[in-house]
């Protein structure tokens, strides 16, 4: 056991496998019933948004507040292999969350309510912000792309507040995105 859970992408394999064997084992025979293939997919936008919004709280909560504490000659290790890792996990997270919820959107078309509009609205926005605003300008602001100093900078702060908007926004999108479930309604 202590191997497979020594390598990530074991214990990823290995967590899908288990999934893979409760599906079977438990609902082998609702494969073709649609509220299955609803749930499939729910839960693979649910994994999706977790990592998303853990990163997102991540580097809000931790590395942002963090980052003036380290000492100068160990911030170039954050910058070089922490962050752009990290960077490329919330980007994928960003897009597979959109993808899975886009997939559960069009299994529920027809039963979709104003709550949940909204809060897939604001995941939407969140999805631009990371792909068109953050990323961009995490590339200059980690040396990634040519850029000088003042550039780097700017492209920091413009990455920090967007960033910051998309904690903000996360709020009332998780708070929508759960209580929709509960048929709670804007109106």
């Amino acid at each position: 056991m202590a191997k497979i859970l020594e390598k990530m992408n074991s214990a990823i394999v290995a967590g899908f496998v288990l999934a893979l064997i409760l599906l079977v084992v438990f609902n082998a025979k609702e494969l073709g019933n649609s509220e299955f293939w609803r749930g499939f997919f729910t839960v693979f936008h649910v994994l999706s948004g977790v990592l998303w919004i853990g990163l997102l709280y991540y580097f809000n909560m931790v590395q942002i507040p963090t980052m003036p504490k380290i000492p100068a000659e160990l911030k170039p290790a954050i910058g070089k292999f922490i962050a752009p890792e990290a960077l490329f996990w919330f980007r994928m997270a960003a897009a597979s969350t959109v993808l899975f919820g886009l997939i559960v959107a069009y299994q529920m078309r027809g039963s979709l309510t104003v709550i949940l509009d909204v809060g897939m609205l604001l995941g939407l926005i969140m999805a631009f912000n990371v792909w068109f605003i953050i990323w961009p300008n995490q590339k200059k602001a980690l040396g990634m792309v040519p850029a000088d100093d003042a550039t780097k900078a700017k492209a920091a702060r413009v990455a920090m507040l967007t960033s910051r908007t998309n904690f903000v926004l996360s709020i009332p999108m998780l708070y929508c995105m759960v209580m929709s479930r509960y048929g709670v309604s804007a109106f």
